[in-house]
């Protein structure tokens, strides 16, 4: 979408969706962790069932509103190295990558499978039919690092706009625990990267608007500043006898 959604108190984490119908733009787990460090966030770290359910919403709601998002799965900050296979259940050797400590975990059915796959997606595909463990949406699968997919971006709390009038954030409502809304925090970033790259096109405008005005004005100035001979050029310096004046 662009801009960062959050929680309706302000007070939790942002999160970026980052959707590529062009299947040719969707990028392998690495590309997609230095994607959100560069944005100043990390890939998506999942602390509770409360925060799986609110991403849930948020890809609904992206479904909903026509945005024409379908299959493609999404990359979560969820790997593993290899380290430690020979002492340790697979499973337990996932890590966050952005270093939280968070034991949730929601795989689908006989996930991780482990061996060559060690990067983990949300399932995000709704017109597959259903398999053992159900639909493939929102569970977790591990994949190769190197697939391309979809990513999820997560930010750390921020002071952001408040909730819309007529819109208030109640706590004690379950169903405004999780209410989402799209900040503004994306609109001046975007002015900036659309204004930095027109600077030397304006320049170069006022330049030639510049000069065009002073060519102008020294054009005029030679036409109305001219000197005595150039003024006379018309009269002869000598005086012509008329012949019918003589007497």
């Amino acid at each position: 979408s662009g801009q960062k959604v959050c929680y309706g108190d302000f007070k939790h984490a942002c999160y970026k969706i980052a959707y590529f119908q062009d299947l040719s733009r969707r990028v392998g787990f690495e590309e997609a962790r230095q994607a959100c460090e560069m944005d100043g966030g990390a890939l998506l770290s999942l602390e509770s069932e409360a925060e799986q359910q609110l991403i849930e919403n948020m890809l609904q709601n992206l479904t909903k509103s026509g945005s024409g998002i379908s299959d493609g799965d999404f990359w979560i900050g969820l790997w593993r190295n290899g380290d430690g296979l020979a002492t340790t259940a697979c499973p337990d050797l996932y890590k966050w990558a952005d270093g939280s400590i968070s034991p949730f975990r929601n795989w689908y059915t006989d996930e991780p499978s482990c061996g060559s796959e060690a990067c983990v997606v949300m399932y995000h595909q709704p017109t597959a039919n259903p398999g053992l463990g159900g639909p493939y949406l929102y569970q977790w699968n591990d994949d190769r690092c190197n697939m391309k997919h979809n990513f999820i971006c997560k930010y750390g709390p921020g002071i952001f706009p408040t909730v819309p009038a007529g819109n208030p954030y109640d706590a004690n409502k379950p169903e405004d625990q999780y209410h989402v809304i799209a900040t503004e925090t994306g609109i001046i970033p975007n002015l900036i990267y659309v204004v930095i790259p027109t600077i030397p096109l304006l320049l170069l405008i006022l330049v030639a608007f510049g000069t065009c005005c002073f060519q102008m004005l020294h054009k005029s100035k030679g036409r109305t500043k001219t000197s005595p001979n150039q003024s006379t050029l018309w009269i002869s310096k000598t005086p012509r006898k008329d012949s019918s004046m003589e007497v």
